[in-house]
């Protein structure tokens, strides 16, 4: 049976997430003179994490994530059988906050209908290839997971995890942003497709695919070396 108080901070902290991060892009990067760059759109995204972990943290894990569900589950912190509800919350928490999103910025002259969606190649804000996109998604996301079952571990101190989660993935945004303006989050990654469409929507499967190869790997991996 779902929890649906559970469900609930799922999709909302996913929405706040895609909102902040992806609003923080969109609508303040370049801001003519005053834009806050990438490093500006890199803490967007880990204050998301950081605040949504204290505040609904204590009643879902604070996920907002598929990645991080799986990873979870694969590290034997959640049970595989929550992780559809779970993945289906935050997608649609994704999706509300790019609507959200798109609705402010086309109130702008001259909106072109980006939604800070993910890519490689042509769509890659560097142009990086596939390979180099594969590369920094497995490995963003498994550096993560790792981030995040440590921070959370029985011999952690968990009133800190938050801190730890949220500055890992500002990190993790400074690093890959010109790579794939950085995913390891695939329900961050299908909100701004599906209202984008177009190319964005043609690589989604990838922003699916490789944060979650990632996640899983780190959950594995995890469960070995620290097996609790």
């Amino acid at each position: 049976m779902f929890d649906l108080k559970k469900l609930t901070a799922e999709l909302f902290g996913t929405f706040w997430l895609v909102l902040g991060g992806c609003g923080s892009a969109v609508l303040a990067a370049a801001f003519p003179d005053v834009g806050i760059g990438l490093a500006g759109v890199s803490l967007a995204f880990g204050l998301t994490v950081l605040t949504m972990a204290f505040a609904l943290g204590p009643i879902s894990g604070g996920h907002f994530n598929p990645a991080v569900t799986l990873g979870l589950a694969a590290g034997g912190r959640f049970a595989w059988k929550d992780a559809p509800g779970y993945i289906v919350a935050q997608v649609v928490g994704a999706i509300l906050a790019a609507l959200v999103l798109y609705t402010i910025a086309s109130g702008k002259a001259g909106y072109a209908g980006g939604l800070a969606s993910n890519g490689f190649g042509e769509h890659s804000p560097g142009g990086y290839s596939m390979t180099s996109a594969l590369w920094t998604e497995i490995v963003m996301t498994f550096g993560f997971l790792i981030v995040i079952l440590g921070a959370t571990a029985k011999r952690a101190s968990p009133g800190f995890a938050p801190i730890a989660i949220g500055l890992a993935l500002t990190l993790i945004h400074l690093i890959s942003i010109p790579v794939t303006n950085t995913s390891v989050n695939p329900a961050r990654s299908t909100g701004p497709a599906l209202i984008e469409g177009g190319i964005a929507l043609q690589q989604l499967w990838f922003f699916w695919v490789y944060p979650i190869v990632g996640g899983l790997i780190a959950g594995f991996v995890y469960k070995f070396m620290w097996d609790e």
